[in-house]
């Protein structure tokens, strides 16, 4: 269990959380993914937030718990190393109470502080559109999230030479803190993870075979 800097006062967030025909049936439209983002917050914005991000097919790649003890392999610590760089890239973040697990990290990050706003595109002639730049809002937890991502995957594929192998789930989970009580109940568990490894939903172990 690491805690890579000591955290601000807890800043808690803004915001608030026919019958088709018998004769021809219609064809079910294919699922779409399910966002875990809060619908209309703003994840730029100054608050705490608790982050969970699982490993590709929740394989064990980051190392094993032995006698209730996290011990990072290789790739755990290139996980440990790039998440406490993340201020360096990122000023506005805060990192508190962190773990990786074999197959997945908890963490509490903070955001402080004004986000940058974005340069204002103009168009080069009247009436031609601005365009839209994809993607989360820069210093968004989502854009911080992202960057972290894509910087442990170019580490570890080229420690372990697999070029384009996913390393991460392609979404990752977060929950807005909006307490100091619920703060330290997440630093507790997040603390405790190791000792709780054998019933974990996150475990293959505990994965229930069809």
């Amino acid at each position: 269990m690491n805690r890579v800097t000591q955290a601000s006062p807890l800043r808690p967030a803004r915001g608030d959380l026919s019958s088709p025909p018998t004769r021809a049936p219609r064809r079910k439209p294919p699922k779409k993914r399910r966002s875990t983002r809060l619908k209309g917050f703003d994840y730029a914005q100054e608050g705490a937030y608790f982050v969970t991000i699982c490993s590709f097919q929740r394989d064990c790649n980051f190392g094993e718990v032995i006698e209730a003890e996290m011990r990072p392999n290789d790739y755990g610590r290139i996980v440990e190393a790039t998440w406490a760089e993340i201020p360096e890239h990122h000023p506005t973040t805060i990192l508190d109470e962190f773990i990786v697990m074999p197959n997945h990290i908890h963490a509490v990050m903070f955001i402080v502080g004004a986000t940058p706003a974005s340069p204002v595109a103009t168009s080069p002639t009247p009436g031609t559109p601005i365009p839209v730049v994809p993607g989360p809002k820069r210093g968004s937890l989502g854009a911080i999230i992202g960057s972290f991502k894509a910087s442990v995957t170019r580490k570890i594929n080229r420690l372990r030479q697999s070029p384009g192998m996913p390393v991460w789930q392609r979404n990752y989970y977060d929950h807005v803190i909006r307490s100091e009580r619920e703060l330290l109940r997440i630093r507790t568990y997040i603390q405790e993870n190791p000792l709780r490894w054998s019933l974990d939903p996150e475990n293959p172990q505990n994965v229930k075979k069809p």
